[in-house]
């Protein structure tokens, strides 16, 4: 069984990502299509509008054979280890094919880049570190590639998760064929709806927070999970604001990622909301996803000993299957390079600590969501 792996989030399912999932197949002849998911936090430093287990069922209900977790410890970083844990799980997997969004307009060979980063990598990380401290990473990437691969060119946000697909699959022995896709219709974070045109997830969110109608964007199941539930920062402002009174500036010091004094900053500034928060904390250093990754990690009081802890234990959590899912974990299952998981039970709570805490500090804002036990969805 040929299969391809997309990486996702799905903060919340929307037509675009059936088209991607559809494409998926078709560009790689495969026959099962895999996701790797984001959990009930996500990259960008988020709660997950609705929870991990209704993203799931919305997409084995629109073109995914197989969803499986990305763990906390990988999911809720910047796309350089985003990327190499989702990739890892991929290639657990033994998937065949890689397919990813871009919003590169232009040819790019993300294989030939991947073999270049892999063989150039001390150079890469001499130049990257020799940039300005002020700028984002997003653009010290860009000047460095722009730099020492002249043939990349545009780097939007799903550019650059691209491009650390690409270097992440060009260390492994076999790496998987990698299918490009390019992004219809709206960009990542326009937040324009227009019927007959595929919205970004970013457009759906806004608009259901407005409270305006979707349902020409979204499947029914991801309509109907909407009504329900619409889960934001704003739910666990008070929890965070809490453990930023509560702890004192050596405790907040600890946190993953509290660098460069920044525990002072966050101390200093008071606010209402969690909206106001971070207009009064954000600058063009501290870019607001970076700053939502660690108040993420200040609500979940993370320390790096259990990022590191919980990425050198990375298992298969499958959270659902189509019936080709499910002859496809029958068929490949010996061959997986890590355990699987059908569902959370004491053993696995204790490898997957953080992912377990992530799941306990939603459920405050979602109570229906549960993790301990369940077991995966069929389709």
């Amino acid at each position: 069984m040929r299969s391809c792996g997309i990486v996702v989030e799905y903060n919340p399912f929307h037509n675009g990502h059936r088209y991607h999932a559809q494409k998926a197949r078709e560009l790689s002849n495969a026959d099962v299509v895999v996701a790797v998911m984001s959990g009930n936090f996500l990259q960008r430093g988020e709660p997950a509008i609705i929870d991990k287990w209704a993203r799931a069922k919305a997409a084995l209900e629109n073109g995914v054979d197989l969803v499986v977790e990305l763990p906390f410890a990988w999911a809720v970083q910047s796309a350089d280890y985003f990327a190499k844990g989702s990739i890892a799980l991929l290639q657990a997997l033994k998937c065949d094919a890689l397919c990813f969004g871009t919003e590169s307009e232009n040819s790019f060979d993300y294989a030939d880049y991947g073999s270049f980063f892999v063989k150039e990598k001390e150079a890469i990380d001499k130049l990257f570190h020799e940039l300005p401290i002020g700028w984002s990473y997003p653009e010290k990437m860009a000047e460095v590639v722009s730099q020492l691969y002249p043939n990349a060119q545009n780097f939007p946000p799903n550019h650059i998760l691209g491009l650390s697909y690409a270097k992440e699959n060009a260390l492994y022995e076999d790496p998987m064929e990698i299918f490009p896709l390019l992004r219809k219709d709206q960009g990542y974070h326009d937040e324009s709806l227009i019927v007959d045109r595929f919205a970004s997830a970013t457009g759906v969110r806004q608009a259901v927070f407005a409270d305006e109608d979707v349902s020409a964007f979204v499947p029914q199941t991801t309509l109907k999970e909407l009504k329900d539930t619409q889960i934001s920062w704003a739910a666990f402002w008070p929890y965070l604001n809490y453990q930023l009174r509560a702890n004192s500036l050596t405790s907040l010091r600890g946190i993953y990622q509290m660098k460069e004094g920044l525990e002072h900053r966050l101390v200093e500034k008071e606010a209402d909301n969690f909206t106001e928060f971070m207009q009064l904390i954000s600058t063009k250093r501290y870019t607001q996803p970076r700053l939502q990754r660690l108040l993420t990690y200040v609500l979940l009081q993370v320390k790096e000993a259990e990022i590191k802890a919980e990425q050198a234990n990375s298992m298969l959590h499958i959270l659902g299957f189509t019936e080709k899912g499910q002859a496809y974990l029958n068929k490949k299952k010996k061959l997986f390079t890590l355990p699987v998981a059908a569902k959370i039970g004491q053993k696995e709570k204790e490898k997957h600590f953080l992912t377990y805490r992530a799941d306990q500090v939603y459920q405050l804002a979602h109570p229906r969501e549960q993790t301990i036990g369940r077991f995966p969805i069929r389709i």
